[in-house]
């Protein structure tokens, strides 16, 4: 005797499809009203530039729409400069320029009033889209200085990472912020694990896109020896695992043998025929970039050193950095 399906078996589908059709619905949205206001920015900018008009007629304009356009909200004197400025700030740049409408109206306002360079907007855009971060998220990696802390501090990695995975050097940090794990000063690696553990979710927004999870103390056996590797996850856009061995003090050199042996290991014992070499991770403390660059000159493993900081940085002091840096005018990477 067969049983028939329940009508309820079919629901899922059909919340797939309506969730499916809001979001693009939203997107389609958010890409009408981005495009509106690059128009009206281009043509308020293009009006005050020939001095058709003055500043005053964007008020006038202001006041022109309420009247007009009874119930539409955000088109004040404000906000008309403000698509003024946005209009400015990648005006010119035609791939820029192309991916605008991929951010909501709220992320280009954080970008426009807190980045005080072209390649700070242009960095924040790119990597906004990249890592689909939520205003929440983008507000922070401001707080975070992440922009001054990659050009003043370029993640240091081996030849071997650069040769094998050349795209790895815009994937992973010098270093990384887990102020969300409210460690206090003084704690030891099983506080830093179980910390990174319990607020996973937060940890892999920090590490970036594409990264998915594979296990904790992970377990490999070699001769007849059990060995277990700190935090392992899988990189989709690299294909290949990441472990990643943490260090709650300074960086030693003897680190490195540890971390190559667990790497010779993975790509023996776990790594599928398809994906690529393992690359590894050594997140400590603190570390001196002369003995960073020591450690890593003559390694024969795809491997970095990298910092965490449980505590946001002093965004004053990398920006006064980074503003010598430019004076210098050393070429960015």
């Amino acid at each position: 005797m067969s049983t028939s399906l329940q009508p309820q078996d079919d629901f899922s589908e059909i919340t797939q499809l309506i969730t499916a059709a809001r979001q693009q619905a939203v997107r389609a949205v958010n890409t009408t009203l981005i495009a509106l206001y690059w128009q009206i920015g281009q043509k308020i900018s293009r009006k005050l530039a020939s001095a058709e008009w003055g500043d005053g007629v964007v008020s006038q304009l202001a006041e022109h729409l309420a009247v007009t356009q009874p119930g539409l909200q955000g088109f004040t004197r404000r906000n008309l400069f403000r698509m003024r400025q946005f209009y400015e700030a990648y005006e010119g740049n035609e791939i820029v320029s192309t991916l605008v409408s991929q951010l909501p109206w709220t992320h280009h306002l954080i970008i426009l009033s807190q980045s005080k360079r072209q390649e700070e907007r242009e960095f924040y855009l790119r990597l906004a889209i990249q890592e689909q971060w939520s205003k929440r998220e983008l507000e922070r990696q401001f707080k975070a200085a992440l922009f001054e802390r990659t050009v003043l501090n370029p993640v240091k990695v081996s030849p071997l990472v650069s040769q094998t995975h050349p795209e790895a050097l815009s994937v992973f940090k010098d270093t990384y912020l887990v102020e969300f794990l409210d460690l206090p000063t003084t704690h030891g690696e099983a506080d830093l694990h179980r910390g990174l553990l319990r607020r996973l979710k937060h940890f892999l927004v920090e590490l970036g896109r594409d990264f998915c999870f594979v296990g904790s103390e992970f377990p490999l056996q070699v001769g007849g020896r059990d060995f277990a590797l700190d935090l392992l996850f899988f990189h989709r856009g690299l294909n290949c695992l990441v472990a990643i061995e943490l260090k709650v003090g300074r960086f030693e050199p003897e680190y490195m043998g540890k971390l190559s042996f667990y790497l010779e290991a993975l790509d023996r014992d776990v790594k599928k025929s398809h994906e690529r070499p393992t690359i590894g991770v050594l997140l400590c403390a603190s570390k001196d970039d002369e003995v960073v660059e020591y450690a890593l000159s003559r390694s024969l493993s795809p491997a970095l050193i990298a910092e965490y900081q449980t505590q946001l940085p002093d965004k004053a002091l990398l920006q006064a950095k980074l503003h010598e840096f430019y004076q210098q005018d050393v070429p960015l990477r």
